[in-house]
């Protein structure tokens, strides 16, 4: 069972990267002003509801980095460079103004991913995970469960980053995860 999980995260984090590409894409049609138009969504633009994309992701990658070390197994794809966020760093931090910059980031960020999934341990979902929140509330449960959390996070946050294209009139196209199959 344990090949079948973790297949499973490679895939999702395949299909991260691809819907990011197509994202980001779609993005470039629209001018940096455009894309930093306050369209109302829960970080207001576009490009901060990105930018917090980055600042989570780094977030549970520190965390998921810990947790191989915590279990003996270091995840070489997770190095300092990749987890580079600033001391202070909040979920709502605009850590990239610029968009070339936010861009650049999110994909290392995704080539990362797929890196950390594809060399993972079979047995790494089933590590327990022992971290603190952002509000410091500690938390202890099986990788697995933040894994599938991570990836729906950005799930979510695509899905309002492509009503904010439709709402600036591009279309971003097929978001659904079975069309990558």
């Amino acid at each position: 069972m344990s090949a079948a999980f973790s297949d499973n995260y490679r895939f999702l984090a395949k299909y991260n990267r691809w819907m990011n590409q197509r994202l980001y894409a779609a993005c470039e049609s629209l001018s940096d002003e455009e894309r930093k138009r306050d369209r109302g969504a829960f970080f207001g633009s576009l490009h901060h509801t990105l930018n917090h994309l980055v600042v989570a992701d780094q977030i549970w990658l520190r965390r998921f980095a810990q947790c191989g070390l915590d279990h003996g197994a270091p995840l070489a794809s997770l190095s300092e460079s990749v987890l580079d966020l600033p001391p202070g760093s909040q979920l709502g931090t605009v850590l990239f103004d610029d968009w070339s910059a936010l861009r650049a980031k999110r994909e290392q960020l995704d080539v990362a991913m797929e890196a950390w999934v594809a060399d993972m341990p079979e047995a790494y979902p089933q590590f327990t995970m022992t971290y603190s929140n952002t509000k410091g509330v500690a938390r202890v449960h099986p990788a697995w469960q933040a894994m599938t959390h991570f990836f729906n996070h950005q799930t979510h946050h695509r899905g309002q980053a492509t009503t904010l294209l439709m709402q600036a009139g591009v279309d971003v196209g097929v978001t659904d995860l079975v069309a990558l199959v």
